[in-house]
């Protein structure tokens, strides 16, 4: 009687999961236990379902990755990267009949900061003093793949961008409030540098300028801000931007004076005029 064929070990050998870490944010990667190699189209199709909450149709995949081709050309083209990825990534995506997804255990970066982001903007107080860390800043520097042309991440990716320029503007205030102006001005300047023109970003960082008692450096920003502005755009800040430094840098002198002539004879205040933004 014939023994049977022998079989390969590794065969028999159930694929462990592994924990894969997908990462999105300012540029693409993916680390795990294990070394692989994904190409353009794997990398292309993981970052489409990660923008999509980490599932999509398989038909709705196909025509999005190949937008030129026909229906069928697109399903043969998905069928390869797939088959490729299955080789190199074994458990990084479960693809089915009708839907491919990303394994459970695949974390991806631009989730989490997602999800920072938008606790940030509900109420950036639910954050105690002890969570506003490097990393909490860090999670929100970075654009969502920046560079790439694809249609269907454009719109995501611009979407994105307002949702972190959003959160490091209540980042900033958070800090201003607590009291950590080092911390609030590094944050502001993130944001500032994120979107020059952005008047929001400016007003957060101007407020963290007075609040840690340096007017001088707010009224450069400003200054710097109306500049730029009118140079690109034509245009001026704001009345209410105006108004709020003006406003703060006048108390700051008020009290100065009101402290001068409390120690001067008959407490007489000489006038003095403060520095103050340059007017339109």
């Amino acid at each position: 009687m014939r023994a049977p064929p022998a079989q390969d070990p590794a065969a028999a050998i159930p694929v462990q999961p592994q924990e894969w870490r997908l990462r999105l944010l300012g540029r693409f990667g993916l680390t795990s236990a294990g070394a692989h190699s994904l190409g353009n189209a794997g990398q292309r199709l993981l970052a489409l379902l990660a923008v999509h909450a980490g599932a999509l149709p398989r038909w709705q995949t196909a025509q999005l990755l190949y937008p030129d081709a026909a229906d069928a050309h697109a399903s043969s083209n998905l069928r390869a990267v797939l088959w490729r990825l299955q080789r190199g990534c074994p458990t990084v995506v479960q693809p089915a009949a009708a839907e491919i997804r990303l394994a459970a255990d695949v974390t991806v970066d631009y989730w989490a900061a997602a999800r920072t982001a938008r606790r940030l903007i509900a109420g950036p107080a639910a954050f105690g003093a002890d969570e506003l860390t490097p990393v909490l800043q860090l999670s929100l520097l970075h654009d969502l793949l920046p560079g790439w042309p694809d249609p269907w991440l454009v719109p995501e990716r611009e979407r994105f961008h307002q949702l972190r320029l959003h959160a490091l503007e209540a980042l900033c205030a958070r800090l201003t409030s607590c009291g950590r102006h080092g911390a609030a001005v590094d944050v502001g300047l993130a944001v500032v540098g994120a979107d020059p023109l952005r008047e929001s970003a400016q007003r957060a960082l101007i407020d963290a300028y007075l609040a840690e008692g340096n007017p001088s450096e707010a009224i450069r920003q400003y200054n710097a801000f109306r500049s730029l502005l009118r140079s690109e755009l034509g245009l001026q800040p704001t009345s209410a931007l105006r108004n709020r430094l003006a406003a703060s840098i006048g108390q700051g002198d008020s009290a100065h004076r009101d402290r001068k002539s409390a120690h001067r004879p008959g407490g007489q205040a000489r006038s003095s005029t403060g520095a103050s933004p340059r007017s339109s």
